[in-house]
């Protein structure tokens, strides 16, 4: 796309990987700006290697999803508009897409997108086994720990997002409520 050769960052990687049909993977669209190729040249080196791409390598997504993408991922925002459904490709059909594309870029950026996808579930594997052993432990003491074990989940799991306030608040200088007449300025 723009002719860039240096090494893309695993953070940029990770940023793109989403969940979709209970499956980590990259749209074509992230991909394409990552191999440095325009997404329509990519779908059309796919297609001319079809059998390259079984079903566990890559899909197309229905409106729905298309649709729940955009929603929540701002960066996608140009595929609401678009007459065509985003593919998405796993881990072993990004890799198959460096093989297609067949470009050195592709080549070396295909490592960085594996490292991105080994470490997602790195992070993955190590929250399950930690996940485990809490419950172990949980078992294993008794009931006077109970508290400690469910602070340790709710340090665990992500913080919720404040709600904002609407309206304003007075305040007053004293605690009483200030009768009719005294806020008009007469006295009884």
């Amino acid at each position: 796309m723009n002719g860039q050769t240096g090494v893309i960052p695993v953070e940029r990687i990770e940023r793109a990987i989403l969940s979709i049909r209970s499956e980590k993977v990259m749209l074509d669209s992230d991909l394409a700006e990552l191999y440095g190729v325009e997404t329509k040249a990519l779908n059309q080196a796919v297609k001319r290697n079809l059998n390259r791409f079984p079903p566990d390598f890559m899909f197309q997504l229905t409106k729905t999803e298309r649709a729940e993408v955009v929603t929540n991922c701002d960066h996608l925002i140009h595929l609401k508009f678009s007459s065509n459904l985003p593919y998405a490709f796993t881990e072993h059909g990004a890799l198959m897409l460096a093989n297609v594309l067949n470009s050195e870029r592709a080549a070396q950026t295909s490592v960085q997108v594996v490292r991105a996808f080994v470490r997602l579930r790195q992070m993955l594997a190590s929250n399950a086994e930690l996940a485990r052993k809490l419950d172990a432990m949980e078992k294993k003491y008794d009931r006077q720990f109970k508290v400690v074990f469910d602070a340790i989940r709710q340090l665990m799991s992500p913080p919720a997002k404040p709600k904002r306030e609407i309206g304003f608040h007075v305040k007053y200088d004293d605690d009483k409520p200030k009768s009719r007449q005294r806020l008009n300025g007469t006295k009884n």
